[in-house]
């Protein structure tokens, strides 16, 4: 007979990201260290450029709490843009996610350098690969502080996914742990779906996160599927 599951409650859980959340490694220093040395940046313009999942996103949180910065959505940037850099630190995330705005990113960074104040973009390429084809855009973005993420290793990997159940208050034993790191996409977005639809699973089935649920939980995810309609794991 198949056993009768608990609906949980589908409450919130947002992402902590403030700096006390966040897990340094070797894959993210350089990028944690830029962040935490502000105001002394080499450059009023900086990039973290990495891969989707790299926790790019996070460490631009950090500095906009740090900054005060003013949030600006990648794509046009009109005289809005402008005014916001005469107000203080700016930040675009995710500035390559839309088609570059080079006159108005020209702008942008003339008014952060005339203004004596500090924008902040994080994007999945170098600048150089953005097809800026503006020649003083180009010669802006050459001088701007660039930072390579690099894709987590395991021991941050583990250490952020061991945090991210400490936040949901789960204790989960070190070998599943170190299973999921394993089985995961390599990202730190894959470590936070994975736990959520870990923590999720064992509230509905009122049983702890063993390493058979967790083998169901990644196979659902490497499927694209979600947890329910599908047996419930052994011991």
């Amino acid at each position: 007979m198949t056993a009768m599951r608990q609906l949980p409650l589908d409450l919130a859980h947002s992402e902590a990201r403030s700096r006390d959340d966040l897990v340094v490694g070797p894959s993210n220093a350089e990028a944690a260290a830029l962040v935490d040395r502000w105001p002394d940046w080499p450059s009023p313009v900086a990039v973290l450029a990495g891969p989707a999942g790299s926790g790019k996103s996070h460490l631009a949180a950090v500095w906009r709490e740090a900054s005060g910065a003013t949030v600006l959505p990648p794509g046009r940037l009109g005289p809005e843009a402008v005014e916001a850099a005469g107000r203080g630190p700016v930040l675009i995330d995710d500035v390559d996610a839309a088609p570059i705005d080079e006159t108005g990113l020209f702008h942008l960074v003339n008014a952060v350098r005339q203004h004596d104040t500090f924008l902040l973009m994080t994007s999945r390429r170098f600048p150089l690969a953005w097809g800026v084809s503006l020649p003083d855009l180009v010669s802006r973005l050459k001088a701007a502080a660039t930072v390579e993420i690099h894709e987590p290793d395991d021991a941050l990997l583990a250490a952020v996914t061991t945090k991210l159940f400490a936040d949901r208050q789960v204790e989960v034993e070190p070998h599943v742990v170190q299973f999921l790191v394993r089985r995961i996409e390599r990202s730190l977005s894959s470590a936070i779906e994975a736990v959520a639809r870990l923590d999720r699973a064992a509230l509905e089935r009122k049983t702890r996160i063993t390493r058979a649920l967790a083998a169901q939980v990644v196979e659902a995810m490497e499927a694209g599927q979600g947890e329910e309609g599908r047996p419930d794991p052994g011991p």
